[in-house]
């Protein structure tokens, strides 16, 4: 018989008529600022001595996110409930679902490791932390893993310029801005060489993204490098890496999947080949 389920933390989220993006819904990226919010104000409400983790140090190192159905403006929250879904010793994964109403829009898992950063490393969870995470502790059903897959010598580059607004407390891009980066690569593909927005909705339904080396503010570009990893017969994968042209530095790698309300056509798919890997599967090969 199983255990009693633990409790969970509830976050009302409030929605921003800025959030909504061209198609009248709130943008995929923006679920990232939802999740933070709910995360943050989890940490400040959890036991005495648990809001320092936001003081002395507290890194995400990966996000997966499952669309579930699309969100509009309206007067009432979002609502996010939290729990911890996995603990290790130096690590913790934090499990949401964010409801719309009676409506699951979406769920998702950001793992997190605690940092000290006066000593510049990663340091294991203490008794006041372990104590106050296993309270919530609810292991669920795990998301499908996406394959991790490189993006290529061929893929697309798109100039990444930070933003002096995209640091956080801690002096870095602030996770989630690296999904507002992955959408501009994502978009600049989409909106090269074929009209894509030709009265066709297509919804991303998936995007994973690990965070591998922290990206800090600077004048010289980075890029986002993308390729197609796979066409299916209404939906395509892409696969992105955040990275210095100069140093070759990788600082996070996602993938996404993109669906759309029909199957795609011959110059669709065609349109994606030109940034396929070389064994993508379902694209068209010269």
């Amino acid at each position: 018989m199983p255990g009693p389920t633990r409790p969970r933390f509830r976050y009302d989220s409030p929605r921003r008529w800025g959030d909504l993006d061209a198609q009248g819904h709130v943008n995929n990226a923006v679920y990232l600022d939802h999740l933070q919010d709910a995360r943050v104000a989890f940490l400040h409400a959890g036991a005495p001595g648990l809001a320092d983790m936001l003081r002395t140090g507290v890194l995400v190192v990966a996000h997966q996110v499952e669309y579930l159905a699309p969100v509009g403006f309206g007067p009432e929250p979002l609502v996010v409930s939290l729990w911890i879904d996995a603990l290790g010793a130096s690590r913790f994964t934090v499990g949401y679902d964010v409801l719309d109403g009676d409506t699951l829009a979406a769920r998702a898992r950001t793992t997190l490791v605690p940092y000290d950063l006066d000593a510049g490393r990663v340091r294991r969870l203490n008794e006041v932390e372990r104590a106050a995470f296993e309270a919530y502790l609810d292991p669920a059903e795990p998301l499908r893993p996406l394959p991790k897959v490189g993006v290529g010598e061929g893929a697309a580059r798109y100039p990444l310029t930070v933003r002096w607004s995209d640091l956080d407390a801690f002096g870095h891009v602030n996770n989630v801005k690296f999904y507002d980066y992955v959408q501009e690569a994502r978009v600049a593909i989409m909106t090269a060489g074929l009209d894509w927005s030709a009265g066709v909705v297509w919804s991303i339904v998936r995007q994973d993204l690990e965070h591998l080396a922290p990206l800090d503010f600077r004048s010289e570009p980075y890029e986002v490098a993308t390729s197609v990893v796979a066409v299916g017969s209404r939906s395509f994968t892409l696969a992105a890496e955040i990275r210095d042209p100069a140093s070759g530095t990788v600082h996070a790698r996602s993938r996404t999947v993109a669906v759309g309300p029909r199957p795609l056509d011959d110059a669709e798919r065609t349109a994606l080949s030109t940034w396929a890997l070389p064994d993508a599967a379902g694209v068209p090969q010269a």
